[in-house]
């Protein structure tokens, strides 16, 4: 943070520059038009960027005198900013309006660096060197300076100048210095040798991530987008680019026995300078400690801002079996796959984890992971029910032994959202687990789909962005905001946010599909049919797949087709309960509404997972009494 004494003049975000001397906003070095109590709410919003501006604080500092027309002012001032950002309140690029709280400023800030000011004549320093001379005071001197009082003359002139330059150094390294608003932290290289141990240097990159994610003022990339580098000779500037940060963390690991090194660096980019580097070594029982230490060393050389929770948790780490720690880091490795394979396997490790160590938070919470996502129509491990009763018991384990895990907070929350429908309690754990890690792109994308299926579209589709900016590079974020985009009936983005997905992975199932659903309600039936036919020949059959391409054949007068694959899903049915629901929506293409309702009903006695209603397919029915009923029986009053 810049130096409380001390603002900084001028911020940089984007291709906008706010001068707080000048009062004067630019883009691309042009001045825009913005009035003074507009700028200043502008100025508090920078000055803390990623943090929430209460309406009260901004009362206090901008309208102290005013009463009765405070709202009506600050609402304006916001509209001002906006129109000269070309910002929207309903897709907010720069400023998050939180409903009833205040404002957050969410785009990347940095301080300008300033060219140091050049020696005037008006200066304190040099009037102080003009002063009048008496004679009295030099002496005969003045006329015949001696060799030797010269050179000394000269020699005390320099070491003023070099205090001075240094002085400023200091100075504009406390003040002016960018402040890390950023980061990536890059895998960690294995320098054992053994490829069998890359669970491990994975692991340790993901716990540091993990460590430096529950930072609020900082974004921290998300392991699934900077695992993509793992291997990739590519120049640490362009890594930057791709991912959109101002610095990235480099290391090492050397595991020898029971004995870690880790050696981690930091470098502010496109500078490429090395702001920090240091090496850390001890036995895997202090590996917890370990980590701690890196990400406050880390955090002390980006200015970052620890709570006295984050402090503390830093700075008392708890101790770890080695064992248990280690099958813990094999557990987060196949979780991290999101097969079906990769999950049971995932189960598997936590559990041994537990068994090493009963009181080792962590792997219980990495077993609720794993339990939530088993019961998912994606994975079909589990049967919902079992599925609910073995995350909801193993995240409150790991919440009775350290209530400030935010993934557990989070599978708590996507268990009462899949399999319980308690969409307030899921609400209630989400914001916990959020507000615990606000770096965790998992949260803010579950969250994301929790405040779709609430009717709150537009909260809905931030989270899902919030999500992205964390994990960039996430194939199945990706998709899902463009199935987010889909269901708010925002088309033509959900069509480009699909593209920009593709252009990732072309072969990537789940991309395809969300573009066939925006092409469909394009009334691209071609288009969109092709498109759920790519996506069921690169990944098999599933019910999300073969319903909508058999949902497109119905509205598109291929009706015989459309009723033949919903034939062979009544004669296949599936484990997944959601195949109920997904026949049910190719019914309402072919019009029957009638048996669309049969099977929505079947759906409901058999648990599935509310979202699916979501789908455009369904809008027919959302006028029918039978369908607002079961929406009331879901507790989905909207």
């Amino acid at each position: 943070m810049p130096h409380a004494n001390h603002p900084p003049r001028r911020l940089r975000f984007g291709v906008f520059e706010a001068d707080a001397r000048l009062r004067e906003l630019t883009k691309h070095g042009k001045r825009l038009p913005l009035q003074e109590q507009p700028f200043q709410l502008l100025a508090m919003l920078l000055e803390r960027p990623g943090e929430l501006i209460s309406r009260e604080e901004l009362r206090a500092r901008i309208w102290p005198q005013t009463i009765v027309d405070f709202d009506h002012g600050l609402n304006k001032a916001i509209s001002k900013i906006r129109d000269a950002l070309g910002d929207s309140a309903e897709n907010p690029r720069f400023i998050e309006t939180v409903a009833r709280r205040g404002y957050r400023f969410l785009a990347d800030v940095a301080v300008v660096q300033e060219v140091p000011p050049q020696t005037r004549a008006g200066d304190p320093a040099v009037q102080a060197d003009a002063a009048p001379v008496t004679r009295q005071e030099v002496g005969t001197s003045l006329s015949r300076p001696s060799r030797a009082g010269g050179w000394m003359l000269f020699g005390l002139g320099l070491a003023l100048v070099l205090a001075a330059a240094v002085s400023w150094i200091l100075y504009a390294s406390r003040d002016v210095a960018p402040t890390i608003r950023s980061l990536a932290v890059l895998p960690l290289k294995n320098l054992s040798g053994d490829t069998s141990q890359d669970y491990f240097t994975d692991g340790m990159t993901e716990e540091l991530i993990t460590e430096l994610g529950q930072i609020s003022a900082l974004r921290v990339i998300s392991s699934t987008s900077v695992m993509r580098y793992k291997g990739v000779d590519k120049p640490v500037a362009e890594i930057a680019r791709d991912l959109n940060v101002q610095a990235v963390v480099e290391g090492s690991v050397l595991r020898s026995g029971d004995r870690v090194r880790i050696t981690a660096q930091l470098i502010r980019v496109p500078a490429d300078e090395q702001m920090w580097s240091h090496s850390y070594e001890g036995d895997l029982r202090d590996m917890l400690a370990l980590q701690g230490e890196v990400a406050q060393a880390i955090a002390g050389q980006i200015r970052a801002t620890l709570s006295q929770r984050q402090q503390a948790v830093l700075r008392n780490p708890k101790k770890v079996s080695p064992d248990a720690y280690e099958d813990y880091l094999k557990g987060r490795y196949f979780w991290n796959k999101r097969t079906g394979d990769g999950l049971k396997k995932a189960i598997d490790y936590f559990t041994r984890a537990i068994e090493a160590d009963p009181t080792y938070a962590e792997a219980y919470s990495g077993l609720a992971d794993a339990y939530v996502l088993s019961g998912d129509w994606a994975y079909g491990v589990l049967a919902p029910q079992d599925a609910f009763r073995q995350t909801r018991a193993a995240a409150m384990k790991a919440l009775a032994l350290d209530d400030g895990l935010g993934d557990a907070h989070a599978s708590l929350a996507f268990a009462f959202d899949l399999y319980a429908w308690d969409w307030a309690a899921a609400e209630k754990e989400y914001k916990r687990a959020i507000e615990l890690n606000p770096g965790y792109a998992t949260a803010h994308q579950w969250y994301g789909l929790h405040l779709l299926v609430m009717g709150r579209n537009r909260e809905g589709i931030f989270e899902l962005k919030r999500a992205e900016s964390l994990d960039p590079l996430s194939l199945i974020i990706s998709a899902n905001l463009a199935g987010a985009l889909c269901i708010a009936h925002l088309y033509d983005e959900s069509v480009k946010q699909s593209e920009k997905t593709l252009g990732m992975d072309p072969n990537f199932a789940v991309a395809h599909y969300a573009l066939g659903q925006a092409l469909e309600q394009k009334h691209m039936h071609a288009e969109a049919i092709a498109e759920f036919q790519r996506a069921i020949e690169l990944s098999g059959h599933n019910g999300g797949f073969d319903s909508n391409l058999a949902y497109a054949y119905a509205v598109s007068g291929r009706k015989r087709e459309a009723e033949n694959i919903v034939k062979d899903m009544e004669a296949q049915p599936d484990k997944n309960p959601s195949a109920d629901a997904n026949i049910a929506m190719v019914y309402v293409g072919l019009g029957d509404h009638d048996q669309a309702m049969v099977w929505l009903n079947k759906a409901y006695e058999a648990r599935f997972n509310p979202s699916i209603l979501l789908r455009s397919g369904f809008d027919p029915l959302r006028s029918d009494s039978r369908f607002v009923d079961l929406r009331r029986r879901l507790g989905l009053q909207r």
